[in-house]
């Protein structure tokens, strides 16, 4: 996690992950794996046919961005780099989806300064093909950047939706099978409700 300027226009001060915002070109951006089914599939309920990709490519574009972590497989590049992968692909990379995994989605309340539709990965470091304790290569969105131990975080200013999430991932970590939804928290203009994203491919669960 990392902490953002205390000048920042959205949640200044606070831990967060790393991530972002879909950039427009993200969804033409080659990956040497994709998504898996179930993710990809949980993905588009409720949401436009195809997003999982750009959704992924832009949390694997968001946390080199912020981090420097490299989330992909050895290999070369086809054709010209967009300006905003040439970093990434001099690492000698090509992203890939395949370990991400879909763990929540929330939708801000209305009021906020800002609002965001905002998908949450879970991935085991052991997939990244960086070293894991190198920021160096990090941009300076995010200070103090770090691993923090979940018997730890509790005590870092947090956005609330990060604790909600936070505490739906340690309450699945000693689950051998693969669960069965993705919770979503949805805010609209009328109502608040609490889902849980199931898919529609009978391939998917």
């Amino acid at each position: 996690m990392g902490q953002r300027g205390a000048k920042a226009a959205f949640m200044p001060s606070k831990f967060v992950f790393p991530g972002g915002a879909v950039d427009r070109g993200d969804a033409d951006i080659p990956l040497a794996n994709p998504l898996s089914l179930p993710c990809a599939d949980r993905m588009e309920e409720d949401a436009p046919k195809g997003i999982g990709t750009a959704l992924a490519v832009a949390a694997i574009r968001e946390l080199f961005e912020e981090t420097g972590q490299v989330l992909g497989l050895p290999g070369d590049w086809s054709g010209d780099v967009p300006t905003d992968w040439t970093a990434f692909a001099a690492t000698g990379h090509v992203p890939s989806a395949e370990a991400l995994r879909f763990v929540f989605r929330a939708i801000t309340p209305p009021g906020r300064p800002r609002r965001f539709d905002a998908r949450f990965f879970l991935v085991d470091a052991d997939h990244l093909a960086s070293d894991p304790d190198d920021f160096s290569a990090a941009s300076d969105e995010l200070a103090h950047l770090s691993w923090v131990p979940l018997g730890e975080i509790r005590a870092l200013d947090m956005p609330f939706i990060t604790e909600v999430v936070l505490a739906e991932i340690a309450a699945s970590l000693d689950r051998t099978e693969a669960p069965a939804s993705v919770p979503f928290f949805r805010n609209d203009d009328e109502q608040s409700l609490f889902l849980r994203l199931r898919g529609t491919s009978p391939l998917a669960g």
